[in-house]
């Protein structure tokens, strides 16, 4: 019995040092005395719309002026700066972030503190091409944390990925006193815009540039604006009139994980009019909701997607017969595969489940943004 406990001390032990080994690096081996810091603000991230209207705080996705137009719901969960990203170029070998976060609650019931409320850093390589280098989770809302060192030499262009699903008070890039640093403005073309659940909002993925909005981010190297609202995705009439303010280069609507057939039926149609009156001629992509990944032996669940999917497309034939032009679709069956491994709850995808979305949305985008 005593051999039995001690090895289960053992184990714990063992355990609470890995999770001391995940934690974010601090200032062991950098004085950080000597590193100069960038305020974000200064030049701005890629990822917020109507920059033109006041926000309470910089880094919210919607403008104060929707504060009493959108539920308070929505309103709550635009507050986290999902989807936003902070773009430089600098030589410096190690890359630093001066942080406040809005919550102390760093993670969520399908979340991990990384996906939730972490940074990812990407940096392009020789060849011009998006590439992970690191990533830092949350240890304290307000921290000063290094990202990461012995940076191969050299200046290079660098992305920020912002916490999915928590706010900024504050941001913050520390790089080396002797380091060139140039803030990147964001670029001057029109974004992907995504509007939709808690999946568009990064549910779950393990950092937040694996959600499929960043993943195609990159690939088209353009930028994206994620307006994912967890359990609030519901294709609103109020959200519809704040899209149809932004010049898109193409809308993808991706809100059936929240409705059910009667309510897609009610809402489809009014919000791709609704865009389109504002938009003339930017694409719209209607995007049926994935299966849950057990719904293969949930007989309920499956009759659910059943019907939520024959209704979009009841919507998309009845929009393509009013002769609505520039409207693509999506349907749900292959978005997460057929092995269900994908998720990380049969609902919300894993990373797995990320690039499988990813890689079925690309083709249909490809052809929407064809001259765009």
């Amino acid at each position: 019995m005593l051999s039995r406990a001690f090895s289960s001390l053992v184990v714990f032990l063992l355990g609470l040092a890995a999770l001391g080994a995940s934690l974010p690096a601090q200032s062991a081996d950098v004085d950080k005395s000597t590193l100069v810091w960038h305020q974000v603000t200064d030049w701005d991230v890629e990822g917020r719309a109507w920059t033109d209207h006041e926000r309470l705080r910089f880094y919210d996705r919607f403008p104060v002026a929707a504060k009493t137009m959108v539920t308070e719901a929505v309103w709550n969960l635009s507050r986290s700066s999902t989807g936003m990203v902070a773009r430089f170029m600098t030589d410096s070998p190690s890359i630093w972030v001066n942080f406040e976060l809005m919550s102390s609650s760093f993670n969520g019931r399908n979340m991990s503190p990384m996906g939730a409320s972490g940074f990812d850093l990407y940096a392009r390589d020789d060849e011009g091409k998006w590439r992970w280098v690191e990533s830092t989770g949350p240890g304290e809302v307000k921290a000063r944390t290094k990202v990461v060192a012995g940076l191969a030499p050299g200046e290079r262009e660098y992305a920020l990925y912002l916490p999915l699903r928590n706010g900024i008070n504050d941001l913050q890039i520390g790089v080396d006193a002797s380091a060139a640093f140039t803030g990147l403005a964001p670029r001057e073309v029109r974004p992907i815009v995504f509007y939709g659940t808690s999946i568009n909002h990064g549910a779950s993925a393990s950092r937040a540039g694996m959600v499929h909005t960043a993943i195609l981010g990159r690939w088209f190297d353009r930028p994206v604006v994620n307006l994912g609202f967890a359990g609030n995705g519901r294709m609103h009439a109020a959200v519809g009139e704040w899209l149809g303010k932004i010049d898109a280069a193409v809308f993808v609507i991706d809100c059936l994980p929240n409705l059910n057939a009667e309510k897609v039926r009610q809402r489809a149609v009014p919000l791709v009019k609704q865009l389109r009156a504002a938009r003339p001629g930017t694409p719209i992509v209607l995007v049926e909701d994935r299966r849950n990944t057990n719904s293969w032996i949930l007989p309920a669940r499956n009759a659910h997607h059943d019907a939520n999917h024959a209704a979009l497309q009841e919507a998309y034939e009845s929009l393509q017969a009013e002769g609505v032009e520039e409207l693509y679709y999506i349907p749900g069956d292959d978005l997460m595969g057929h092995d269900s491994e994908a998720t990380a709850d049969g609902s919300h995808p894993s990373d797995l489940g990320f690039m499988r979305q990813a890689e079925v949305f690309f083709p249909v985008l490809q052809e929407a943004l064809a001259g765009r």
